[in-house]
């Protein structure tokens, strides 16, 4: 085999390693909010990182989401909130947009009507996290 194809290959992989219509991978969500979303919204996600007493406004605590929602994880609002089709407030300025800077491997889910949704594998995987953490009160 040549070395390019080797290459081309082994860059490929993560895309044939799931289909677009894969369940997403809350273990892989937690990854992905430690990196990009735990020093504001702190480790179980109730608003309390290291960086929030810089914010002028507190970041949210996303174990309250579904309660805040009437009883059912906004999972739209969600995500276009973290790829940046909704603003969010937050220190004076909107959220840092995160959806450019995830992987470009797809990913298809469907609204509460059934409508697909697309979006990037990585916004799939720390939605399916957020929404494994919500209060259950």
């Amino acid at each position: 085999m040549r070395p390019e194809c080797l290459v081309l290959a082994i860059l490929a992989a993560p895309a044939w390693a799931q289909e677009p219509t894969d369940p997403p991978s809350i273990e892989a969500g937690q990854a992905v909010y430690s990196v990009f979303c735990e020093s504001c919204h702190g480790p179980a996600g109730h608003g309390d990182g290291d960086f929030a007493d810089l914010l002028s406004v507190p970041p949210a605590d996303l174990t309250g989401l579904t309660a805040r929602a009437g009883g059912t994880f906004p999972e739209m609002e969600v995500m276009q909130q973290i790829d940046g089709r909704a603003e969010v407030r937050g220190h004076g300025v909107i959220m840092p947009v995160f959806g450019p800077l995830f992987d470009v491997e797809v990913a298809i889910g469907k609204t509460d009507s059934g409508q697909p949704v697309v979006t990037s594998r990585s916004i799939a995987d720390l939605t399916a996290w957020i929404e494994s953490i919500q209060a259950t009160e």
